[in-house]
């Protein structure tokens, strides 16, 4: 099993991240939340670009894929679970939790510590929230999330199964819980006690510091009622709130390329 997916990791991730993609995008247009502020067509034309950028910078420098190290680990008997001879199905579960847990504080060490923050920061300056958005991510803070797995895949002894298993869960839960998607308030209540949802995650891009310092969750929503870092709504409601980054307000100022060296340009802006 674990040397199928190693084998097909790259086309599993790309299949469900199409499917899920189509599937948000065509929901976002037949039941919207809210109404989009800032044209659309520019704002897919970047999101996608960075999220093209991003696979490719991930293939360039990580030629050995993440999977393919769980791999050597469990040959080599390295990780928790590989010494306490932990069995493949309760060590690939755990493993998921455990790597949903280190994203969560990841997201929080990257809003709190002002390094990462400049990269992190650029995701926020998108001025709507939609399905894009969820892949909308700046090419270092990739590397640095991959890296950020890839030692707790080690740490752990995570299953390849279960790395490549999480990562479609996560690349289906960011897009789910960035689209601008209606799924009724009552639905709403119930899911987000097992998945952030988008209403959830939409309090966590508004433009008010209080609000986008909350609900850190991407996959899922425990961490944030643990950690105290939970709000269940936003101040102005969802139609109503600002979405982004006080500092970056102007889209013409947002382009692909500025995009990238935001980070390096508008420090001070962050």
């Amino acid at each position: 099993m674990n040397m199928f997916v190693i084998d097909n990791a790259i086309w599993i991730r790309l299949g469900s991240f199409a499917g899920i993609f189509l599937l948000m995008a065509v929901w976002e247009i037949a039941a919207p939340r809210r109404v989009l502020r800032t044209p659309k067509g520019a704002r897919w034309f970047n999101n996608l670009s960075i999220t093209a950028l991003n696979s490719l910078v991930g293939r360039f420098i990580f030629p050995l894929q993440a999977a393919a190290l769980a791999l050597v680990a469990q040959e080599r008997g390295l990780g928790l679970f590989h010494y306490l001879n932990v069995p493949s199905l309760p060590a690939g579960v755990l493993s998921i939790v455990l790597l949903d847990l280190a994203i969560y504080l990841q997201h929080v060490v990257f809003h709190r510590v002002r390094v990462f923050w400049y990269f992190h920061g650029m995701h926020h300056t998108d001025l709507d929230i939609d399905v894009t958005t969820g892949a909308r991510f700046h090419p270092v803070e990739i590397v640095l999330s991959l890296l950020i797995k890839m030692g707790i895949i080690v740490l752990l002894g995570t299953p390849a199964w279960s790395f490549v298993a999480f990562e479609v869960l996560l690349n289906a839960t960011s897009m789910f819980n960035h689209s601008n998607i209606s799924i009724g308030t009552a639905v709403d209540r119930v899911l987000r006690l097992i998945v952030v949802t988008p209403d959830m995650h939409r309090v966590h891009h508004s433009v008010i510091i209080g609000e986008h310092d909350s609900n850190f969750g991407f996959n899922l929503p425990w961490w944030d009622r643990l950690f105290h870092t939970y709000k269940g709504q936003p101040r102005d409601g969802h139609r109503d709130m600002v979405i982004g980054l006080a500092n970056f307000r102007d889209p013409k100022r947002l382009g692909l390329v500025r995009l990238i060296l935001l980070p390096f340009l508008e420090r001070k802006k962050f």
